[in-house]
């Protein structure tokens, strides 16, 4: 399949491209040749041709699947435009904000009888998929805990080189830290506790003034016997990573590059400070775009449109319990 990355910012140039690179190897039948991006328009960047807009793209022959890297203001136009030409879509997180842009995306998709793969590379970090190696083998028990806690000094500045980061800045992010990180911590979460019955969450500014969208927020989800508290923030003095879920037995613990299992008076610790060193990121996307290439020559799309719609369902609700000050019961399950 042939395949154009819409955005040459830093996501792309220092993850994307360099999995899809990494999967020409091995024959994954995923081949970019194209890239949009009117910064760079009438060049070649990264090998790529680049054209200035996404109408522009039939310029340079056929194309199969389109993966979005843009600011995520843009993210659901871009879907939609994509899907309505007949492309499988890979886009960056999140795709959807809310229940009702995400049923707009999975209408379109299951119409165009295409697939869209969110961006949820987070799920393939090899210190995650060991932590959670140890929960669904029971070691720690049945949990009825889990605490998520990500401190970083400022948004990610990104590649455009404006004084506030476009991550700070809603016409581009369409929110902060809660959108913007905490749509992987989320994806991570229910991958483990199923659909919540309930959230309450509170969001603000502690430090970045100059910033219109939250740089912190704290996030109860409550499943019902079990509880998961979410702490983001921008505003913190060094850039940190927590996970810690107790259980009857025990409790499992990333904290930094260490991992942690203590369980039955014993304990186990794991370090995996190299696997998450930032260049080892793209062999998190290169899982994930092997597994996008999976589903379209299955033609199922169902895993992918799940999957960003229930984060959707879950962030909508996160911010608007923040904007009402109360804690907000889920739907019930259709």
């Amino acid at each position: 399949m042939r395949g154009a990355v819409l955005g040459l910012g830093g996501i792309a140039r220092q993850s994307h491209l360099p999995a899809f690179r990494a999967l020409a190897g091995e024959g994954a039948g995923l081949d970019v040749v194209a890239a949009v991006d009117p910064r760079f328009a009438g060049q070649r960047v990264e090998g790529l041709p680049v054209v200035a807009t996404v109408d522009d793209l039939h310029s340079l022959g056929p194309i199969d699947f389109i993966d979005i890297c843009t600011p995520t203001a843009s993210h659901l136009e871009l879907v939609l435009w994509g899907l309505a030409r007949g492309y499988h879509v890979i886009c960056e997180k999140p795709v959807a904000l809310t229940a009702q842009e995400a049923a707009r995306v999975v209408a379109a998709a299951r119409a165009a009888r295409r697939v869209v793969m969110p961006c949820h590379q987070h799920r393939y970090n090899p210190a995650w998929r060991q932590l959670r190696s140890w929960l669904e083998a029971g070691a720690i028990g049945a949990w009825h805990l889990a605490q998520f806690e990500v401190h970083r000094p400022a948004a990610d500045p990104g590649a455009m080189g404006t004084p506030v980061p476009w991550r700070g800045q809603a016409t581009d992010s369409r929110g902060g830290v809660l959108l913007d990180h905490g749509t992987h911590l989320l994806y991570q979460l229910l991958d483990v506790g199923g659909r919540p019955q309930a959230v309450q969450a509170w969001t603000g500014r502690l430090r970045h003034r100059d910033y219109d969208v939250e740089d912190t927020a704290e996030v109860i989800v409550d499943f019902g016997g079990r509880l998961a508290q979410l702490f983001l923030t921008w505003a913190g003095a060094v850039r940190e990573n927590r996970i810690r879920f107790v259980g009857e037995r025990g409790q499992a613990e990333w904290r930094g590059g260490t991992l942690r299992l203590v369980s039955g008076g014993e304990t186990d610790e794991l370090d995996f400070t190299a696997q998450l060193d930032k260049a080892s990121y793209s062999g998190w996307f290169a899982h994930l775009f092997r597994d996008f290439a999976a589903a379209v020559r299955a033609q199922d799309g169902a895993a992918g449109l799940a999957d960003l719609s229930s984060v959707a369902e879950v962030l909508a609700l996160a911010y608007r319990s923040a904007a009402e000050g109360r804690r907000l019961s889920l739907a019930a399950a259709p």
